[in-house]
């Protein structure tokens, strides 16, 4: 089983596919809680370059909600994380999948849950 969705964006720039994946995020009632350039980052920490990265943590707070509500420790694995990452050509937006990450929770609800997110994150990826 993967762990993510991918889709792939030959000749796109960085900045137009982080535009382009926050609409999308905010269409289908997400918001981005936390970023992280990892790029900027490691070279800060460590000295070391690499190519673009960045995550962008994702929480649909109705979503959210009602996962909390079925599993309160379920907050540690929050949120959904969305990465932008320069590849040969291009940019690679891949979506953490829900359904992938609760399979550590023996929770069917949870899981009903997870798979509505994960068909929202699919929509998202699908609509970047």
């Amino acid at each position: 089983m993967s762990y993510t969705i991918d889709r792939s964006f030959p000749g796109a720039s960085m900045a137009d596919i982080d535009a382009r994946t926050r609409a999308a995020l905010t269409a289908k009632g997400f918001g981005v809680l936390t970023e992280i350039d990892a790029q900027a980052t490691l070279k800060k920490k460590l000295d070391v370059d690499i190519p673009g990265y960045r995550i962008l943590g994702a929480c649909n707070p109705g979503m959210a909600h009602q996962a909390m509500g079925m599993e309160p420790k379920v907050g540690a694995m929050l949120p959904c994380n969305v990465i932008l990452r320069e590849v040969p050509g291009g940019i690679e937006v891949s979506a953490i999948d829900p359904v992938a990450s609760m399979t550590a929770i023996p929770n069917d609800e949870l899981k009903q849950v997870a798979g509505q997110v994960r068909q929202m994150l699919a929509d998202v990826v699908a609509s970047i």
